[in-house]
């Protein structure tokens, strides 16, 4: 098993996207990239924290590659906004990949390369890669927010 962790915005939509892939074991939503210890999801969207709305991965690479989540993470969300996703502004919004090893922190900066060099988007791409800091758990409600709720995605 290895762990990948992505903020591509609002960390339910996120969550929901990465559950669909086959050899994804299991999604965690919390937050990463911060420096204040065991913040709640009022300190995070107070934007006190400096973390991200993360979600963290848990994937079977005998099933589904690092590579393969990258093109999920890329094409779930803008990753030209800097601090925005849609109506979600802050820096907990932010576009950014944790690595946890060398090989991801590598993967993905050639994806992102890749995606620069597709002029997919008009805009510069503004996504963090950065090693993996502390995650921290969200509380229980924010997990596996949209399964919960019988909802297939946020309404705006």
């Amino acid at each position: 098993m290895q762990v990948a962790t992505f903020g591509a915005g609002c960390f339910w939509g996120v969550e929901d996207a990465f559950r669909q892939i086959d050899g994804v074991i299991s999604t965690t939503v919390g937050y990463s990239g911060g420096e204040f210890e065991n913040p709640t999801y009022e300190d995070v969207c107070a934007d006190k924290t400096g973390h991200a709305e993360v979600v963290k991965v848990e994937y079977d690479e005998k099933k589904v590659s690092f590579e393969e989540l990258l093109e999920t993470f890329w094409n779930i969300h803008n990753p030209t906004t800097l601090n925005r996703q849609g109506p979600d502004i802050g820096r907990q919004y932010r576009s950014a990949i944790f690595y946890h090893s060398r090989e991801q922190e590598i993967a993905a900066e050639e994806s992102r390369k890749k995606l620069e060099e597709s002029k997919k988007h008009q805009n510069k791409i503004v996504t963090e890669i950065v090693p993996a800091k502390t995650f921290y758990r969200a509380e229980e409600y924010h997990q596996q927010y949209f399964q919960k709720r019988g909802i297939s995605h946020c309404k705006i």
